[in-house]
């Protein structure tokens, strides 16, 4: 059963991930088609205080199932369902350490698990076509402070004004945005203007601390504020590649 243990950047939220494969798909599946669903689920003391299991409760949550959905929906956009043929591929998230960007985390794992199953299924001799039609991975971003900030930990996200959770593919397209705005409105990249406040606000995964930090001087943020930018970005650049372990 392929696995794949996966962590964001900051090696904070810490997600396994299982995919199994069976050889028969749903009722509502065309013929000649597969099928990828997912399961999410948080262990008792993955978070700071225990929490109940959802078997204890007799139902799942709704958190859970919103955030399943959201995974199934992320990891069927890189399928080609026919070439997988009449079989299904289950994603089970498990959350071992949650601490903000679980449901993201869990697309990604997701990912790396389903890729590491469609390879043991081209390798046996199952499948006579890769069935992946491009890399998928998810990322949450948020605005703290009217600072944009990107992946952000559990300090942070029960802090923040804007929460953002982004699913995109390989070739720059969306595959599903989340986003609300308690605390303030916020503008969409690509917003007519001079281009995105949300970028203004803060430095792109695509530019130095410095360059960043000389856009915050732009717009009115205190001194505390720019430096907390600054600390996080550095911070960003140190842990730029994604870490996970495959068995």
């Amino acid at each position: 059963m392929p696995k794949a243990a996966y962590s964001s950047s900051a090696a904070i939220p810490k997600v396994l991930c299982c995919a199994s494969v069976e050889e028969r798909t749903p009722p509502h599946v065309a013929a000649g088609e597969g099928w990828v669903t997912a399961e999410y689920s948080m262990l008792p003391r993955a978070n700071r205080e225990r929490s109940r299991r959802d078997v204890s409760k007799l139902k799942l949550s709704p958190r859970s199932a919103e955030i399943q959905r959201l995974v199934g929906r992320s990891l069927r956009a890189a399928v080609d369902m026919q070439k997988l043929g009449e079989r299904t591929i289950t994603i089970d998230c498990d959350v071992l350490q949650g601490d903000g960007g679980t449901r993201t985390a869990s697309v990604t794992g997701g990912y790396i698990a389903l890729a590491l199953a469609c390879r043991r299924l081209m390798e046996e001799g199952v499948l006579l076509q890769w069935p992946l039609k491009g890399y998928v991975a998810g990322v949450s971003a948020g605005i703290v402070d009217n600072c944009a900030l990107l992946d952000l930990c559990y300090a942070e996200d029960s802090h923040a004004m804007v929460d953002l959770n982004c699913v995109m593919n390989d070739a720059g397209e969306l595959i599903e945005l989340q986003g609300t705005g308690e605390g303030r409105a916020f503008y969409a990249f690509g917003a007519a203007g001079t281009g995105s406040p949300v970028r203004q606000r803060c430095g792109r995964t695509d530019c130095s601390a410095e360059e960043a930090v000389g856009k915050l001087k732009r717009v009115d943020v205190s001194d505390a504020k720019r430096m907390h930018c600054r600390r996080k970005i550095e911070r960003k650049e140190e842990n730029c590649e994604n870490r996970f372990s495959v068995s």
